[in-house]
């Protein structure tokens, strides 16, 4: 018998979007600068493979998304010092969509503050924002 899904893709988007701040990528470049002492956490939840391929926002936090809750919940054995500061964290992904819903398991799990940037890193980049280009990792022998 096929799965019949009850709440759906647009539907866990619109109550995340809902529930978390959203920034748009012009507000985010005008606020955020590389190496200041910023009271902002900008959080690449991208695969590594995404962020070898089109670059990263300079200075981002790498975490896949696959990891975050482990790594954002200190008595987690993969919990990491970034997410227990009292910073903002501001995630992104390549559109918009898993950072929206990684904002939001964020939020819910008690991080905060917390938004994510409207568009993600397409419209970081189309906005002008910097890039960091990435080298590829290289395969273990």
């Amino acid at each position: 018998m096929p799965q019949h899904i009850t709440r759906g893709i647009k539907a866990l988007l619109a109550e995340a979007n809902a529930q978390i701040e959203t920034l748009s990528a012009t507000d985010v470049i005008a606020a955020y600068q590389v190496g200041a002492d910023n009271d902002v956490v900008i959080v690449d939840i991208r695969d590594p493979r995404e962020i070898e391929r089109e670059g990263r926002i300079p200075g981002a936090f790498s975490c896949t998304r696959g990891m975050l809750e482990f790594w954002i919940d200190p008595d987690s054995p993969y919990a990491k010092p970034v997410f227990q500061g009292d910073k903002k964290f501001v995630f992104y992904c390549a559109g918009g969509m898993r950072s929206a819903l990684a904002a939001k398991t964020a939020q819910d799990m008690g991080l905060h503050p917390v938004a994510h940037i409207e568009g993600g890193f397409a419209a970081w980049r189309d906005a002008g924002g910097a890039v960091e280009h990435v080298e590829p990792r290289k395969a273990k022998a």
